[in-house]
């Protein structure tokens, strides 16, 4: 007996999203012995239906529709504001929460685990999104466990994934859950996609936050881009910036997400990234490079925060 599939298309959906969830479930029937192993079907909002058909199939409300799925996607989002997304798709969410009671599993891709978590349904449950929104995030659903180097995440009938390729990676997941192994591995040649990547951190870019209006955090964000490769200990920097260094790390905190030690962190490890990928120095002058005194340190902190060894990173993007 064949799945029933609901995938939904919000507003601000992002196409290259919909188009890899269609194509592997497409490709999962194509494949299936008989009987199609997944009924596909569209759903939107009453507001924004305005053709009966859509990426061809026929579009359901979800103020109408009183079918009971055991499936439903969520994809991921083109916009840079989440809040303002979540608002205009709020409709989707008693929906959701809905369908979840009824037995449905639900599953979101990249962004779309921001409107995913709105629902309520990922508190206290396992989950990850694209590794640069992991911190916008964890501010919006700091009840959400979030594992942000996980290519994709299962919480009992709950699943979301990371970037990019992850949502392939989540969904041969879903496939090998109802059409088997066989299926499964089939798909992953189809769409070239490495099983053996779990992790997502070593794509993420640090990208610091500017965006505020205390100019004390600045004036410290400034001098840890400026001098992170000769600092020693951050007492060195914060001696003269007028305000005590617990308030001035409560704050930093308060406004970046992160403490001052770990945005040095941040800023020599993006750094050494730019060195293995566009020069031929050896990890040796990188690190020193960087600030680090420690080669262990280095190493150790690398792989934490990229989830690789350097020499793996540099053979993995090194620019030819």
């Amino acid at each position: 007996m064949s799945k029933k599939v609901g995938l939904i298309v919000p507003h601000d959906y992002k196409l290259l999203s919909i188009a890899a969830i269609l194509e592997v479930f497409e490709t999962a029937n194509k494949l299936s012995k008989g009987d199609k192993s997944f009924e596909i079907m569209v759903f939107q909002s009453s507001e924004q239906i305005n053709e009966k058909r859509l990426f061809g199939y026929e579009v359901n409300s979800i103020e109408i529709s009183d079918e009971v799925l055991d499936i439903i996607l969520i994809p991921a989002f083109t916009t840079d504001n989440m809040t303002e997304m979540i608002a205009k798709n709020k409709n989707f969410i008693p929906w959701l929460q809905k369908q979840h009671q009824s037995g449905a599993e639900l599953a979101s891709f990249c962004t779309g685990a921001f409107l995913f978590a709105a629902s309520g349904l990922l508190n206290e449950k396992l989950a990850t999104t694209h590794v640069d929104a992991c911190s916008a995030f964890t501010k919006a659903f700091p009840l959400v466990k979030l594992k942000a180097e996980e290519t994709l995440t299962a919480d009992g009938s709950l699943y979301t994934s990371g970037g990019s390729t992850s949502t392939f990676h989540l969904l041969i997941l879903l496939v090998q859950k109802y059409c088997g192994n066989e299926i499964a591995v089939q798909i992953a040649k189809i769409f070239s996609i490495d099983l053996n990547r779990y992790k997502q951190s070593y794509f993420s870019t640090f990208r610091p936050n500017h965006l505020h209006n205390d100019t004390l955090v600045a004036m410290l964000q400034q001098k840890i881009e400026n001098q992170y490769s000769t600092i020693e200990k951050l007492e060195e920097i914060t001696k003269d910036i007028p305000t005590s260094a617990r308030n001035i790390t409560r704050r930093f905190k308060q406004v970046t997400g992160i403490p001052p030690i770990e945005y040095l962190q941040n800023i020599r490890v993006e750094s050494s990234k730019k060195y293995l990928e566009q020069t031929q120095l050896s990890i040796s002058e990188i690190i020193e490079k960087t600030g680090y005194n420690d080669p262990k340190a280095f190493r150790k902190v690398f792989f934490k925060m990229v989830g690789m060894k350097p020499i793996e990173y540099r053979e993995k993007f090194r620019v030819q």
